[in-house]
C-alpha cells in the first residue's frame, strides 16, 4: 500500500508539484508496490544514521523520500532537487 504524507498532498493540491510529475512518482510506487524490485528506476538510500531506513526517488528535476514500513512505502517529500535536500538536512 502506498501512503503520502499529508504534506505531500497538500503540496499536490496547491500546485507545487505538477500533476505530471505526480502521476510520474506514483506509478513508479505502483510498479515498486507490485513488483518490489527497487532496481526498476533510479532509488538511492540516503546516507546518515536515522531511525529508520529513508530513500530517494529521482524523476526529472524532483525527488521523493520515502520510506518502507513492512510492506507498505510512505512518502514523505516530493519536491525539486534543491529544495528536498536543504529541508532533508
Amino acid at each position: 500500500m502506498i501512503y503520502y504524507e499529508k504534506a505531500v498532498l497538500k503540496s499536490y493540491k496547491k500546485g507545487e508539484i505538477p500533476k505530471r510529475i505526480m502521476e510520474l512518482f506514483h506509478n513508479a510506487f505502483l510498479s515498486i508496490d507490485v513488483t518490489k524490485d527497487m532496481d526498476l528506476f533510479d532509488i538511492k538510500q540516503i546516507k546518515g544514521s536515522y531511525d529508520r531506513v529513508y530513500y530517494r526517488l529521482r524523476k526529472s528535476k524532483y525527488r521523493a523520500l520515502f520510506y518502507f514500513s513492512g510492506e507498505d512505502i510512505y512518502i514523505i517529500y516530493i519536491g525539486k532537487r534543491d529544495e528536498v535536500y536543504k529541508k532533508w538536512q
